[in-house]
């Protein structure tokens, strides 16, 4: 804050390019922060999301300063084409929303215009060793040749961030999605389109 009382803004960090030749599908359509503040989410119009990570030697410093990492980067929505329509569905994502956290994994919705999706976002950076009927390179082993049992273990290995789709919910709004609400239930969550809202359940795709 500056000395007459009025608040200074300043650049802490800048992530992707400052030049004017950017291509359509890497203009950002949409942003959202999880509810610790430690993970930010963008869409873009090419489909895809980016997840950046607070770094915590930022985040314990003084003056406190946000400085963030690429964390993952997963292909969330392609390009599909409505037939009974004849119209082309864009891949560009409307909007992300996070589930608070139950468990080591982060879950997000991320929506396009008329598709949904349900992100389960894990680390892992340990791998089973050991397996009984495949060898170290992965090739089944040939069964009469095992004379003895062994126990796989858990050895470490590099960090691996994976993102997986866990429920699709498709083909229930007639106009484009342009809103998503998670309930505070964390097990239902409102979708609008210009004329309709629609109520989810996240276990129940078709209805």
């Amino acid at each position: 804050m500056a000395g007459n009382g009025d608040i200074q803004w300043c650049f802490s960090q800048v992530k992707g390019t400052l030049d004017d030749d950017v291509s359509e599908a890497d203009i950002i359509s949409c942003v959202e922060f999880n509810h610790d503040g430690d993970l930010l989410a963008t869409g873009d119009k090419g489909g895809r999301v980016v997840i950046f990570q607070r770094d915590p030697s930022s985040k314990n410093c003084h003056p406190r300063r946000g400085e963030y990492n690429v964390y993952s980067t997963f292909q969330s929505h392609e390009p599909e084409f409505d037939y009974l329509k004849s119209l082309e569905i864009e891949e560009k994502i409307n909007k992300i929303r996070w589930l608070k956290r139950k468990n080591p994994a982060h879950f997000l919705l991320s929506t396009n215009d008329k598709t949904i999706k349900l992100w389960k976002v894990s680390e892992r950076d340990k791998r089973a060793e050991g397996y009984n009927l495949r060898d170290e390179s992965g090739q089944i082993r040939d069964p009469t040749s095992l004379t003895t049992l062994r126990v796989p273990v858990l050895k470490p290995m590099e960090l691996m961030v994976e993102a997986s789709p866990r429920r699709i919910f498709a083909n229930a709004h007639t106009y484009h999605i342009n809103s998503i609400s998670i309930n505070s239930d964390q097990e239902t969550y409102l979708s609008a389109d210009d004329l309709r809202i629609n109520l989810w359940h996240m276990e129940v795709t078709d209805q």
